[in-house]
Formats: C-alpha cells, structure tokens, sequence
C-alpha cells in the first residue's frame, strides 16, 4: 500500500516508516496537517495514518476534510496516545476507520492495515480468477480481458492498468501512482507511459457511455474510471 504518516514526532515517525517499508508498503511521512492536505490535492494513498496531536492542524482536524473533500472513502487509521473512549468514539464517528493507542505494537500495526486493505479493496484480495465488471471480465491467470463473450487483445501490462483501473473505479488516481503501481519502483519509464497506456486501452475497450464507463482525464492530476451510473 502507498501510505502518508502524520507523526510531527522524529523518532516515532522513523520507527512507523521503518516498520511499513521492512512489510513492503511505500510510506510518506508527514509532520503537520497542513502539508499532508496539500500533498492529497495531487497524490493518491491507498491509507492515511493520523496522529491526533499535531502543528497547525490536527487530526481529527485532518480527518474531517478529507472526508468533505473526497468522494472515495480513503481508510484512515488514528495512532494516538488519546486513548479516552470518547476520543475513540469521536474519531470513529468522524468517518475513521480504525483506532489505535500509542505505544503501539508493530504486529498489531500491521494486522489492522492489512484488515483495512481487505475491507477497502475486495477485489485485491479475492482469489477468484474470473473478476466481472460488466460488460468486462478480467481472468488473472491469462491476463485477458473479454467486453460480453468478445476476447479483446491487449498486453500484460496492459491487462494490469485494467485490472488496476477497475478495482479503483470511482477513484481518482494520479499518475505519479497509477505509474509506481502497475510498472514498479524501479521501472524506467515516466508518466508519458501512462498517459499512453490509458489512451490505448480507451480504444482496446471502447470505454464510452455505451459500455457503462467512462474513464476522465482530471487535469493536472491523473485519471478516473467510473459508471455512468454513478454520475
């Protein structure tokens, strides 16, 4: 997962970043409320982790504007050393996901973002191979991707933008983070690619108001898939 800390304390945030990378998460760390909202203007994250306590902006502060802000309902987690019931019950009534109190343990830690992950991405831990996203069906095991019975030519990496795009349908993803998760950290390659991707594959799949989708440029940002549906 693509992670964004607000911890202003240096020793907890290290320690917290430490743990999310050696798990295999990218982390962001952020020291005050204001710069973690700016930063969510242009970046997409798969999870926000809050401390309560913090410059400027707290987070519970944090927290109510992102859920004003965003349509997609991005999981927080609060790690805090607030451990009153009625903070608890005021950050989960507040639209937060999960709760944890300072000091916090690193297996705990996990366990909760990875229940997190399952609750907020189904389809990225589901073991079936046959996803449908009518008219569309994506087989993991070929990587191929069918519009009704039609089978549609496309490339691997092309089969995994899809498969990406539709599990994040509805949301806003920004290049910068559509490219480091379906290409990779270390991939040669820049956000041209994506845009080049994207552009292909709203041909392969004639993704139009006919198919149901529709996948939207969202200026200096990245892109959206969505349902007509839906708008």
């Amino acid at each position: 997962m693509y992670i964004a800390l607000l911890e202003d304390d240096p020793d907890q945030s290290v320690l917290t970043q430490a743990w999310l990378q050696d798990a295999g998460h990218k982390c962001i760390v952020f020291g005050t409320g204001k710069e973690l909202t700016m930063a969510l203007v242009n970046e997409s994250f798969d999870l926000l982790i809050l401390d309560w306590m913090v410059p400027d902006m707290d987070g519970m502060e944090v927290l109510k504007w992102v859920r004003e802000n965003f349509e997609w309902r991005i999981p927080i987690l609060f790690v805090t050393q607030r451990d009153a019931e009625e903070d608890v019950v005021s950050a989960l009534q507040g639209g937060a996901d999960d709760y944890m109190a300072k000091p916090i343990k690193r297996a705990e830690m996990l366990a909760r973002i990875e229940s997190i992950s399952r609750r907020s991405q189904p389809y990225s831990s589901s073991e079936e191979d046959i996803i449908n996203f009518p008219p569309y069906s994506l087989q993991r095991s070929t990587g191929s991707v069918k519009i009704d019975d039609e089978a549609i030519e496309v490339t691997r990496k092309e089969f995994e933008l899809t498969m990406f795009l539709f599990k994040n349908a509805g949301r806003v993803l920004s290049r910068g983070y559509i490219l480091e998760t379906v290409w990779g950290r270390s991939a040669e390659v820049n956000t041209r690619t994506v845009d080049t991707h994207i552009s292909r594959l709203r041909r392969k799949l004639a993704i139009d108001k006919e198919s149901g989708w529709r996948l939207s440029s969202i200026y200096q940002h990245g892109y959206r898939l969505e349902k007509f549906e839906h708008l």
